[in-house]
């Protein structure tokens, strides 16, 4: 547990930064609330009674200022092309860990393109999307491995029930294609690879009661910069649902509504991780509600074991590499069931 420490949380009063403050009061931290905009952060303080930091990402000193004393940071803050490389900036000359939620293909390459050698000579720990898209679907394949050094192919599907956007991920999506244009990514032959067709329309054969479902293909993830970077898996691609795709497309479709107490909308998901080598297949699931909820229990189980030492590596690392992934996917219950089926 938290024991009290003090973990910055920039972009507290966002959506997702909302359940992370949450999660880590539950947990026994003491979230210090950072971000740009002063008068949410002043009500945010109000609300809960903790301290406000105004802070941004232009401004290194107010920074500095917003995670002195903080045990590590959590970047909730998004677009992440524009906040990691300064919240990290600022956890390295602090001597802190940093961990982030994006989802932001781009954003996540350049943390591990950028960061990965200095980060890994000062012994320091960056862990980079750790989250629903990208932490999670990182754990599942990794558990899935088992004992496998490597694999030919790995498959991520994901069925949302509904994906309500919210403002982040409305803007980072934005952000992501004025960098690439109308092009789209996929990792292939240990590559990626831009291309400029429509994606595949295919059927996924999801594990029951939900079943065979319409989803696009190569609807490519953070899960697809998280997974090559520590195993051996030349093909790696992820499919969406396609009622999913069409809500998040929808420039109508309104924001995540709280559904119960703890303010969870009713959106369910179901994360289905395959993993083939030869002739042999491997599968992890995954079942639970809201994505952007059960964020909070991801990176904040993450931020529990980087501050008590129960890492693998140092670095720019994800999930599935710093982590023991079967014992840290047991520990999100009740936040998550999991079917592991290797």
């Amino acid at each position: 547990m938290g024991s009290g420490q003090a973990v910055a949380v920039f972009g507290a009063y966002g959506h997702t930064g909302r359940f992370v403050v949450a999660e880590l009061v539950e947990r026994g931290f003491v979230p210090v609330l950072s971000g740009r905009d002063a008068d949410r952060l002043k009500a945010q303080a109000d609300e809960t009674g903790l301290e406000a930091r105004t802070a941004s990402v232009d401004a290194p000193d107010s920074l500095d200022r917003a995670l002195a004393g903080a045990a590590a940071v959590i970047n909730c803050a998004g677009p992440f092309a524009s906040t990691t490389a300064p919240v990290i900036e600022t956890a390295l000359r602090s001597g802190i860990p940093y961990l982030d939620v994006a989802a932001e293909l781009e954003a996540n390459i350049d943390t591990f393109a950028h960061f990965a050698d200095r980060a890994r000579e000062a012994g320091a720990v960056i862990v980079p999307a750790m989250a629903f898209f990208g932490g999670l679907g990182d754990l599942l394949t990794t558990a899935a491995m088992g004992d496998w050094t490597g694999a030919d192919e790995a498959h991520i599907a994901y069925g949302l029930s509904s994906w309500h956007p919210t403002a982040g991920t409305r803007l980072s999506g934005a952000v992501s294609r004025q960098r690439r244009g109308e092009r789209r990514m996929r990792f292939t032959n240990g590559q990626w690879e831009y291309r400029a067709d429509a994606p595949p329309a295919l059927e996924w054969r999801f594990p029951e009661p939900m079943g065979p479902r319409p989803v696009i293909g190569e609807f490519t993830m953070a899960d697809v910069v998280t997974v090559p970077s520590h195993l051996s898996i030349p093909d790696v691609t992820t499919y969406m649902t396609v009622e999913a795709v069409r809500d998040v497309a929808s420039p109508d479709t309104p924001a995540p509504a709280p559904a119960d107490a703890h303010g969870r909308s009713d959106q369910t998901f179901l994360v289905d991780a395959i993993v083939r080598s030869g002739g042999a297949e491997r599968r992890a699931v995954a079942r639970g509600q809201d994505i952007y909820a059960v964020t909070a229990p991801l990176v904040v189980e993450a931020l529990d074991r980087v501050l008590a030492g129960r890492t693998r590596t140092v670095g720019v690392a994800a999930a599935g590499a710093i982590f023991d992934a079967p014992g840290f996917l047991r520990a999100l219950s009740p936040h998550v069931t999991l079917d592991l089926l290797p």
